[in-house]
């Protein structure tokens, strides 16, 4: 880290020295890249040839990490007996957990699933790690462990739960980052498949956690046996699509970075063997493993078992990568899904980066949609209004033929009673005529 610091202070006159000229630089061939974003600020993209300085951003980055240190949290689910502990102690090559007293039967019969955690710190080189291993005893020993999962699974949602409640605090300087970053699962060297509660559990843990199989005690198989219990564990983890984690792949990355990331996802599951005590192999070196009357296991041998190359995507390697996913996938999945429960919604649409010509076309679709929307909307109006004033004229028509009817009828009627009483005027002028006829003959008598 010294080292580091006097070559940052080294540089410091000379980036000073030649800031003019970088600037004089920039500026003769600032116009050779321009492009203009969608909110028209102009962006040059050039290689800068001498040197300004944040190229020694990576360093300044150690000494914040020297500084403040490194958290991981890993947990170990997996029956009793399989040698979790042992593992863990010769992954970190220290013991890190308490020397366990056998139980008596009684409470190894009424014992349930218990999530105990270990937390230390470890330092090497200089880094400081604060390491937590998160035990699962009492996992698979009951008769029936239809249950066996709930303990664990809630485990995992209580410490991202606690995450988001410190994320929603006014003062977030002092959240604690819990979430568990992996997840070993123990499988029990069978030979012959996965169990069925080994394929529930992981379909439970998949989605929530970082999830990384290992064949522990492999010593107790034989090399092809245990070619051929990976090979089924590998078709019963995709038939029932069981995601584990996977070693991201750059664009920067070197033919050499590629073919050692194939290398260690070639060996999943890891067939391990756990061992903290040294023995002396065949060549007369002291070598952590295991010893039997037929010779030496080697944890430290990649000949033997997968032990380097779990270290490898665990510690060595992978462990940023592995909080990385925890952070922007698992914890963002499982608090979108919180706050949705909860009653909140997010527009994704806010965040989309979209060219120009995407936006106006969907501009376009969405002004066609919302014309035809207003079209189909004035269509369905003007035909509800010639359909009233249609109902309105036939009503109108009805009255008129109800009132000329009407007319008609008192017309006719009016007509039959003129007649009537002209037929009456008729006989009564009539009668008028022959009577006064009568009298103009009486006279003329008796005169």
């Amino acid at each position: 880290m010294r080292a580091t610091d006097s070559n940052a202070s080294s540089t410091a006159p000379a980036v000073l020295s030649s800031a003019h000229s970088a600037k004089a630089i920039s500026v003769e061939s600032a116009t050779a890249g321009v492009t203009s974003n969608s909110n028209g600020t102009s962006i040059i993209r050039r290689k800068i040839t001498s040197l300004v300085g944040f190229s020694n951003l990576p360093a300044q980055y150690h000494r914040k990490s020297l500084r403040k240190g490194f958290d991981f949290n890993v947990m170990v689910v997996g029956e009793s007996g399989l040698g979790k502990s042992t593992l863990i102690s010769t992954l970190f090559d220290m013991p890190l957990t308490p020397p366990r007293t056998p139980a008596s039967s009684a409470a190894a019969i009424a014992r349930t699933v218990a999530v105990r955690s270990i937390s230390s710190e470890l330092e090497e080189d200089g880094v400081k790690l604060r390491l937590t291993v998160v035990d699962t005893p009492g996992f698979g020993d009951q008769v029936n462990n239809d249950d066996a999962w709930r303990p664990i699974v809630g485990n995992i949602e209580q410490r991202f739960d606690a995450y988001l409640e410190g994320e929603n605090m006014n003062n977030r300087t002092k959240v604690s980052d819990t979430r568990i970053h992996a997840c070993l699962y123990f499988i029990a060297p069978t030979g012959h498949s996965l169990k069925a509660i080994d394929i529930e559990v992981m379909k439970k843990l998949h989605h929530k956690v970082n999830l990384i199989p290992v064949i522990a005690k492999s010593d107790i198989l034989t090399d092809d046996e245990i070619v051929t219990f990976k090979a089924r564990i590998r078709a019963d983890l995709e038939y029932h699509k069981i995601a584990i984690f996977e070693t991201p792949r750059y664009e920067i990355d070197s033919n050499e970075t590629m073919e050692e990331k194939t290398s260690i996802m070639s060996k999943i599951p890891f067939a391990v063997v756990g061992a903290t005590a040294e023995v002396i192999n065949a060549e007369g070196r002291k070598v952590r493993g295991r010893k039997y009357p037929w010779g030496v296991v080697e944890v430290d041998n990649e000949d033997h078992c997968d032990f380097l190359k779990l270290r490898a995507m665990l510690v060595k390697n992978y462990m940023e990568e592995l909080k990385e996913h925890t952070d922007e996938i698992l914890y963002e999945n499982y608090r979108a899904q919180k706050l949705v429960a909860m009653g909140f919604s997010q527009d994704q649409s806010v965040f989309k980066e979209i060219s120009p010509s995407t936006k106006l076309e969907q501009d376009r679709i969405q002004q066609n949609a919302r014309l035809q929307k207003m079209e189909t909307e004035m269509k369905m109006v003007f035909q509800q209004k010639v359909s009233e004033k249609e109902q309105k004229l036939r009503r109108s028509e009805d009255e008129l033929f109800a009132r000329h009817r009407e007319m008609k009828q008192q017309l006719e009627k009016d007509r039959r009673e003129l007649e009537s009483k002209l037929a009456l005027l008729e006989q009564e002028r009539y009668a008028y005529t022959e009577e006064k006829n009568v009298k103009k003959k009486g006279f003329s008598l008796r005169s």
